[in-house]
């Protein structure tokens, strides 16, 4: 039997659950601001604790770093993830949740072969293209440029 584009249509609209665009958008939007605003209050306590700018603002990533590797260790961030959606994405605290996920997910096959290796499954390729895309750079900034 064949069905046409708008009887496929039809059925993919029967089928698929109600999803509320606008109050989702919302949700992440303001998901992802209190990941931001909770960024800018670490790096304002770091700066009244007397740290440069430049040491406040890694001591920052470092501990959204460690607080997403925690939650996501806890199962605290794929639960807030499932309702905030891509308010989860802001970059630093999504991506330590990408290389923790496996990692956890394959504890039971050992510290070095389950942990150990899936750890890498993401951070892997970005880490390595980071290398490289930074050392291209650098190569043709200096040829190019001087």
């Amino acid at each position: 039997m064949k069905t046409t584009k708008e009887e496929y249509a039809v059925l993919c609209k029967q089928a698929l659950p109600h999803s509320p665009v606008a109050k989702d958008c919302a949700w992440a939007f303001c998901v992802g601001g209190a990941i931001c605003a909770l960024g800018q209050i670490l790096l304002d306590a770091y700066g009244a604790l007397g740290f440069e700018k430049a040491d406040a603002g890694t001591l920052t990533s470092a501990t959204l770093v460690a607080l997403s590797a925690v939650a996501t260790a806890l199962g605290w961030y794929q639960k807030l993830a499932s309702k905030a959606g891509a308010g989860t994405l802001v970059p630093i605290t999504g991506f330590a949740n990408a290389v923790v996920s496996p990692a956890i997910e394959f504890k039971r096959e050992g510290l070095i072969t389950g942990t150990g290796a899936k750890m890498f499954t993401i951070a892997g390729p970005v880490i390595v293209y980071g290398m490289l895309a930074s050392t291209v750079w650098g190569v043709a900034r200096h040829f190019l440029w001087g």
